[in-house]
């Protein structure tokens, strides 16, 4: 066997070894928990109308992630359709639940756009100006939840303090030095340098010219697509727009769940607080769909609502918000990538 074919090999091991140690984490506590006893108790009484709601704000994301991108697109590639921009979403949201990165659906994101006839340069201009305006309004969105939910999440939520500044203060240095480097390249790099050397000396970091490299060359991607992209206001307001949404939507999911349960009394500002901590804290878990961190960052901030219902509730909320993009980001992403090439090819021989 070839070293590219052993590597292929080695990473759909991986990704399969890390979907079945994610079902067997939820399966284990499901049934050390007598979590099948109280899911038989939460179907016969299941709030269908709730739960339908669930599955639509899934839905509903999918189309913002499209048209988000789609508005992006279009500001460079006048010609470009809805469909297409469906079709790359899909792909980002397979692939980032299959790879260890958060962004992993970035590179095959590029790729099929540039299959669909985008240039390489402004395929990877829109991906990397999507990461930015998502993570920027994460971080905002996670600021103003800290401000207003302060106190609860303190009183109710263990080392609630200790995770939540951890994640805002990742992501805040990540956007600080992403518009540092934007104003002053020279002084960007000096800093990155003197914090890589002092990690080095410390034993944090072992190769510190390739560590830096790595940084500098990402960085240097966000300048060079916001170039490409101009500076058009409008454009970042409105995907900035969609992109609120579409936290806001995805973050009413375990609400839904919470209601299709039969359960009532929490308020619902405070859950979509407590979904934007779990998918801000658990994006920093290197594996596959943040395996193991998601599930725990969800029983930690949903346990107080859902009491002995809480592992099915996580089942439920793993299905629809990361399973569901595995199966239909492959039915999309397969279909929709075949669809396209084949139109691509029959203008390419015209």
């Amino acid at each position: 066997m070839s070293s590219k074919a052993k590597s292929s090999f080695g990473k759909k091991l991986f990704v399969f070894l890390t979907l079945a140690f994610s079902a067997g984490f939820l399966l284990y506590f499901l049934f050390s928990n007598n979590g099948v006893e109280t899911i038989g108790k939460i179907l016969s009484t299941l709030q269908l109308g709730w739960f339908i709601l669930a599955l639509a704000a899934a839905g509903a994301c999918w189309l913002l992630e499209a048209a988000t991108l789609h508005i992006i697109c279009r500001h460079l590639h006048k010609n470009w359709n809805f469909q297409q921009s469906f079709t790359v979403g899909m792909t980002g949201l397979l692939y980032s639940a299959i790879t260890p990165s958060a962004t992993g659906g970035q590179p095959m994101q590029i790729y099929t756009m540039h299959s669909m006839g985008m240039e390489t340069g402004v395929a990877c201009s829109v991906a990397v100006v999507k990461t930015i305006v998502y993570q920027i309004v994460m971080v905002f969105y996670a600021l103003i939840m800290v401000i207003a939910k302060l106190h609860y999440f303190q009183t109710n939520v263990s080392n609630f303090s200790f995770i939540t500044v951890l994640g805002l203060f990742a992501n805040s240095i990540f956007i600080a030095t992403v518009f540092l480097f934007m104003i002053s390249e020279r002084l960007t790099d000096r800093i990155l340098r003197a914090v890589i050397h002092l990690l080095h000396k410390v034993k944090l970091c072992r190769h510190p010219e390739e560590r830096y490299q790595k940084i500098h060359n990402e960085l240097q991607l966000f300048h060079d697509a916001t170039k490409i992209m101009g500076n058009s206001v409008q454009l970042y307001l409105s995907a900035a727009g969609l992109t609120l949404a579409q936290i806001t939507l995805n973050s009413l999911i375990p609400y839904f769940i919470y209601r299709s349960f039969n359960l009532r009394g929490a308020h619902v500002t405070t859950m979509i607080a407590a979904q934007v901590f779990v998918a801000m804290v658990s994006a920093f878990v290197p594996l596959p769909g943040s395996t193991g961190g998601a599930e725990s960052c969800f029983y930690l901030f949903f346990g107080p609502y859902f009491k002995s219902s809480i592992w099915p509730a996580v089942l439920l909320w793993r299905i629809i918000t990361y399973y569901f993009n595995i199966l239909f980001g492959g039915i999309f992403a397969y279909f929709g990538n075949r669809y396209f090439k084949r139109s691509t090819q029959k203008k390419l021989e015209k």
